[in-house]
């Protein structure tokens, strides 16, 4: 198996950070900006090219041949939904949501008096259904929200790294699948954490911008990271 971990484009959010340095007013669910829809576009026809002089070599360790993506994935926030969707829809791929692939925290809004985080549903089946439709989701999202949670505290955080890692490798180990997953920078931390089995995050911080791919190639014997954070398909002014 291949994995290409890829974080969502630009939100809104992340735009408010850039300009203010605060989240304060930030949404609980934010949307792309227009930068963030660019990137997912150039990610997309990035993902679709290849060359067919190029032997077709599961090593390739700058996919020059291509990357013959065979799964998307994304999480249910909705900044990870339309990068997923432009990229599965370039592809011809389905697009199916991975509860486990949320931001930490969830979906909450901070506060106003105390600053202490609150919790929030999240979108519904009906919002999906309508905005978007060829999104295959889980059997067990609820009328009533797919979050419908306390705040997600940092010591469940690993934990939910790690099943989503264990349920990767039972989904897709020891095959030829090339598998993308768009999700998020703060879970990206937690999952490369608990890939490298290291013993916390205290002091370790592995860098991802808007649209970057990670590739990590598992083996029956072990794992390869071949490339962390690749941005060289962006134009310098969409790398955020």
């Amino acid at each position: 198996m291949q994995l290409y971990f890829i974080r969502h484009g630009q939100s809104a959010n992340n735009l408010l950070w850039d300009r203010t340095g605060s989240s304060k007013g930030r949404s609980h669910d934010p949307e792309l900006t227009d930068i963030g829809w660019r990137q997912a576009e150039v990610l997309a026809q990035f993902l679709s090219r290849s060359d067919p002089s190029i032997p077709h070599d599961e090593r390739d360790p700058h996919n020059a041949s291509g990357f013959h993506l065979t799964h998307v994935y994304c999480s249910l926030m909705v900044r990870a939904v339309a990068t997923g969707t432009v990229v599965a829809d370039t592809l011809g791929l389905p697009l199916t949501a991975w509860h486990d692939l949320h931001e930490t925290g969830g979906i909450y809004l901070d506060g106003e008096e105390n600053g202490e985080p609150i919790p929030l549903p999240g979108n519904d089946r009906a919002y999906f259904e309508t905005h978007y439709p060829r999104l295959v989701l889980p059997a067990s999202l609820a009328e009533s929200g797919w979050w419908n949670r306390p705040f997600e505290m940092p010591d469940e955080r690993p934990i939910r790294a790690r099943r989503f890692l264990r349920d990767l490798i039972a989904r897709h180990g020891g095959t030829g699948d090339r598998v993308a997953v768009v999700s998020h920078g703060g879970f990206y931390n937690h999952f490369m954490t608990a890939l490298l089995d290291l013993p916390g995050r205290d002091g370790v911080w592995f860098a991802i911008n808007n649209v970057a791919i990670t590739r990590i190639d598992f083996w029956e014997d072990g794992i390869g990271l071949v490339y962390s954070n690749r941005v060289d398909f962006l134009p310098r002014d969409l790398i955020t």
